[in-house]
């Protein structure tokens, strides 16, 4: 695949193997290390392969997302006419999609009144009115 031997794709697999090489290496320090009697580096032994691991998963998941891209650029374009239905598959990401706006209209007809709120709403004006009264001290 020609698209992944552009110069930002080979700085990307150099360091994919100066990585994997470097941790690999530093496992096998640890390893020399654990063998001479240091205990502590029996962990870092088994982490540095760990982290080598990772970078070489890291890498395929970029190198496989690329190729996905390219495949889906290269796809021959959809009819216009018809609306294409987005294909959901397990571990696809969900299409981020723009805000729609609602515009907000007041109420028309007849408003009913809440007396519970109503009633809450004077509580709550008395208490500001009141700033040192108790919530027991209430006349309503």
């Amino acid at each position: 695949m020609r698209r992944l031997w552009t110069p930002a794709w080979i700085a990307r697999h150099v360091a994919m193997v100066v990585l994997v090489v470097g941790f690999l290496g530093l496992g096998w320090w640890q390893i020399s290390r654990a063998t001479a009697g240091n205990s502590l580096s029996w962990g870092y032994a088994v982490e540095w392969p760990i982290f080598a691991g990772f970078v070489v998963y890291v890498w395929w998941r970029e190198v496989k997302l690329a190729r996905r891209r390219v495949a889906e650029a290269d796809a021959p374009p959809a009819d216009p006419a018809v609306e294409p239905v987005p294909a959901v598959t397990t571990g696809s990401r969900p299409a981020v999609r723009r805000p729609v706006r609602v515009s907000r209209a007041p109420a028309t007809g007849d408003v009913v009144e809440d007396t519970d709120l109503a009633a809450y709403n004077h509580y709550l004006s008395w208490l500001n009115a009141n700033p040192g009264a108790r919530p027991g001290d209430y006349p309503g």
